[in-house]
């Protein structure tokens, strides 16, 4: 054997593959979250698309402009006029509390004399009496919210520009994938170094936990958010829809969710004497908002992705943490594919490793 042997041709194609790869992964990484939503709604719309694609026979690129049509009319186009009528209500709000006409050391004095004397005395002892201090704090803490909402949450206000290019590449992106989807998943399939029935059972549990994760999700959130901003509206609070947009938002977070929002609202009603009105909200909260969270979740998200509550809570609550909004379907579909390829492994089985 010489000392010096050739380079592996194999080896040597893979590594510059690894090398490209990383670098095209960087040149996405600005456009990722565009990227990544083409591909979730091309694949949680592809039902559609394939019935679609039998109306109008072997026409691929109709076919593909037709569904993406659908798409925009029944879903980007209102999520953005909402979108921009939150963004407007947002700096409205955030505007009144800088000038002051919304105070919160008014409504917290309110809260803290409605408290019992031993209430109060507790609140001495721990110093929390401070409201100026505190009341500067919250406007802070809101103003701070109010253009975060406007300008990263929303990707509108100052970001518009950024915002239109990322949706522009989004659909974009999503009438490729929509036309040229099945030819790119066989692909991709193929490429693979898996065994054919590994490689199309991964493969079948991200679709299925993409379409169950994105589908199930967004419909809760958008009930849980609608519900909410119906029951401010009816007891008149300020800004319903900013409030009902925040509950949809949060009710991304299995269990907890929109009683972030609501919830507090409720005590404040109830130390402040609208006893009815915080009631009213209260059994609202728990026995409407909350029951479609208990009752469609495990349908529409546990059932299809195969995963237990509490590993759907864990993976939503990381990957958001880790990936931003994008991470409540990035982070279940990473539990999943990590299980389905755990279960892989151990049916191999001692004799076949």
């Amino acid at each position: 054997m010489s000392a010096h042997q050739p380079p592996n041709p194999g080896r040597m194609l893979a590594l510059l593959v690894a090398l490209l790869g990383a670098g095209f992964a960087l040149i996405l990484l600005p456009f990722l979250g565009a990227v990544l939503w083409a591909v979730f709604i091309a694949i949680v719309f592809e039902p559609l698309h394939a019935r679609v694609r039998l109306q109008v026979g072997s026409r691929p690129t109709v076919a593909a402009l037709l569904t993406l049509g659908l798409i925009v009319a029944i879903v980007i186009l209102p999520l953005v006029l909402v979108g921009i009528a939150v963004v407007q209500e947002a700096a409205t709000a955030v505007q009144r509390v800088r000038s002051g006409e919304l105070n919160f050391a008014v409504y917290l004095q309110q809260m803290v004399d409605m408290l019992p004397s031993w209430a109060r005395a507790i609140l001495n002892r721990l110093g929390i009496v401070n409201l100026e201090a505190l009341q500067a704090q919250l406007t802070t803490l809101l103003a701070g919210s109010g253009q975060f909402i406007t300008t990263h949450l929303l990707g509108l206000g100052q970001n518009t520009l950024d915002f239109l290019v990322a949706l522009a590449i989004m659909v974009y992106l999503l009438f490729f994938l929509l036309r040229d989807g099945r030819d790119l998943s066989d692909r991709i399939a193929r490429s693979i170094p898996l065994d054919p029935r590994h490689t199309e059972r991964l493969l079948g549990q991200f679709v299925t936990v993409v379409r169950a994760t994105v589908k199930g999700n967004i419909v809760i959130s958008l009930v849980q958010g609608l519900l909410g901003g119906i029951a401010f509206a009816f007891l008149g609070l300020p800004a319903a829809l900013l409030w009902g947009t925040l509950m949809a938002l949060l009710s991304l977070l299995p269990a907890v969710g929109a009683a972030l929002v609501w919830g507090p609202v409720a005590v404040y009603m109830l130390v402040t004497g609208q006893v009815a009105a915080a009631i009213g909200l209260a059994v609202w909260g728990v026995g409407v908002i909350g029951l479609v969270d208990n009752l469609l979740r495990p349908i529409l998200v546990g059932k299809d992705t195969e995963l237990p509550d509490y590993l759907v809570l864990i993976a939503t609550l990381g990957g958001i943490a880790v990936f931003g909004i994008n991470g409540f379907v990035i982070g279940p579909v990473i539990a999943a594919m990590f299980l389905v390829a755990w279960q892989l492994m151990t049916d191999r089985g001692p004799k076949n490793r």
